[in-house]
């Protein structure tokens, strides 16, 4: 029997995903095969499995913990918002509807043998399966047709363990909350509970572990302080960039416009890596620093909104008055397609039928079409050759004279255009700033001299060393149950 086990949080952002991780992890390195496994995920930083097909990027990076290819089995539910009421549905890796939030709790109930299904695949030749949920099973007007949480656990028989998320406050009462409002059945799924992100002296939790303990008999498997190699790792999504700090003062600094549908922006990661850049990401209200000299347009998941957004923003003028100033700019997927003259959506797509200006930096139009390109890709820099590797999600086909100088050779396939200065740059390839050769030699281009960080062996790096935080801190007969 493959045995699993479920972490749940008493609410969003609690630190689930970087969890997971540093089981899988740990796990893998006792010798078990592990498997990460979401029934549910939201989100619109998206990746390639393994075997083709949409999973959150928070599973693919469980899988790098697992040191195993990833699966869309490990996340048999994908929800991409595109507005503030409905979102794409990718099921098993592929595009299976659309629904607004009302609608979509309709069809819950009919996703869960997807999510059974994948969860079986996912079980096959496993020693350990550990589950992330989503949200918190305190949302109890959500609680029917759940496959996300409780629903899924008591369906599967998989044993759950809380997360509370001390540093935000109030997790005695979260906790305590949680066991108060469940229903005997969810309740007695419980095994335990963790304490995350505390910062100090634990022993100073004490009085607290007594408390929960008194108020819902559940026992506390660990407090797990501040993991300081997380933030090492690719974050989870958009809600991370509310609390991400501006970086320090650098030689090269680069600015991101944070787009309200913006996806895939752990394309940026290995540039944040780098001591000698400081990447800004401007929120709504910002503007653009003058002095950038590299603005970078990241993925969108609705590329026509985003564009009207940045627009609000007055980032159209900031970027343009850049460009004069002599500055450079990168489109990615969606960044690429705005920078172009048209956006053309003549089906809907996005929305209601339409057709915008673009930002006009480049010599292209795109037209979105139905067809989804959902590939993991290899490719070569057009400009000076150095070898590329990502994936590509993307709706639409972008033509134009500047196409005739590609960006890259993807695939064996030009993509992407750069502008006859050279200043100006789209791409569809995600992923590319994670290639060493092509960051450092991106990084020369403006001055900066030395060898730049190997992007990957830092992620398996903090794994592990998130891995052997977890091993320190948490209960130690609980992880040999789970681990031995």
């Amino acid at each position: 029997m493959t045995k699993s086990i479920m972490l749940q949080g008493t609410g969003s952002d609690v630190g689930k995903t970087v969890l997971v991780a540093g089981l899988c992890r740990l796990a893998a390195n006792h010798g078990l095969a592990v498997r990460p496994f979401k029934p549910q995920n939201m989100s619109n930083n998206a990746a390639v499995a393994d075997d083709g097909g949409e999973i959150g990027r928070a599973q693919w990076l469980q899988s790098l913990a697992a040191r195993v290819q990833s699966s869309v089995h490990m996340n048999p539910v994908l929800l991409k918002p595109q507005t503030e009421y409905g979102s794409q549905i990718i099921v098993q890796g592929k595009v299976w509807g659309q629904a607004k939030g009302r609608d979509y709790q309709k069809l819950k109930p009919t996703l869960l043998d997807y999510v059974m299904q994948s969860f079986s695949e996912i079980s096959v030749g496993a020693d350990l399966v550990i589950v992330e949920g989503a949200g918190s099973p305190a949302e109890i007007n959500l609680r029917a047709g759940d496959i996300a949480n409780m629903g899924f656990a008591t369906r599967a028989g998989v044993p759950v363990v809380l997360v509370g998320d001390i540093d935000r406050g109030g997790v005695i009462a979260s906790l305590v909350g949680t066991h108060t409002i469940m229903s005997d059945d969810d309740r007695a799924m419980i095994s335990g509970y963790i304490i995350n992100k505390f910062r100090g002296d634990v022993s100073l939790f004490d009085a607290g572990i007594d408390a929960v303990r008194r108020f819902t008999g559940w026992p506390c498997l660990g407090v797990v302080p501040w993991l300081k190699h997380a933030s090492r790792l690719p974050a989870e999504d958009s809600v991370a960039l509310e609390s991400l700090a501006r970086g320090g003062a650098a030689a090269l600094k680069i600015a991101v416009p944070v787009f309200p549908r913006i996806a895939n922006f752990d394309d940026l990661d290995p540039l944040a890596a780098e001591p000698d850049v400081e990447l800004v990401f401007v929120r709504a209200g910002e503007r653009l620093p003058s002095d950038a000299r590299l603005v970078i347009l990241p993925g969108s998941k609705s590329t026509i909104a985003d564009l009207a957004d940045m627009r609000v923003q007055g980032w159209d003028v900031d970027l343009l008055a850049h460009v004069k100033r002599g500055g450079r700019v990168i489109g990615i997927c969606g960044g690429y397609q705005m920078l172009g003259r048209k956006v053309h959506d003549p089906l809907g797509i996005e929305g209601d039928p339409a057709e915008v200006t673009g930002l006009g930096l480049l010599d292209v139009e795109t037209e979105m079409a139905p067809e989804k390109t959902v590939r993991n890709s290899v490719a070569v820099a057009v400009e000076d050759g150095a070898p590329l590797a990502g994936y590509q999600i993307h709706l639409g086909i972008t033509k134009g004279e500047d196409c005739g100088r590609p960006f890259a050779i993807v695939d064996g396939e030009p993509d992407g255009a750069v502008s006859a200065d050279g200043r100006i740059a789209g791409t569809y390839l995600h992923g590319l700033f994670a290639s060493d050769t092509y960051r450092t030699r991106l990084l020369w281009s403006f001055g900066l001299s030395g060898e730049t960080n190997d992007y990957r062996a830092g992620v398996e790096k903090a794994l592990d060393d998130v891995a052997a935080e977890l091993e320190a801190c948490l209960d130690r007969r609980w992880l040999d149950e789970l681990v031995g």
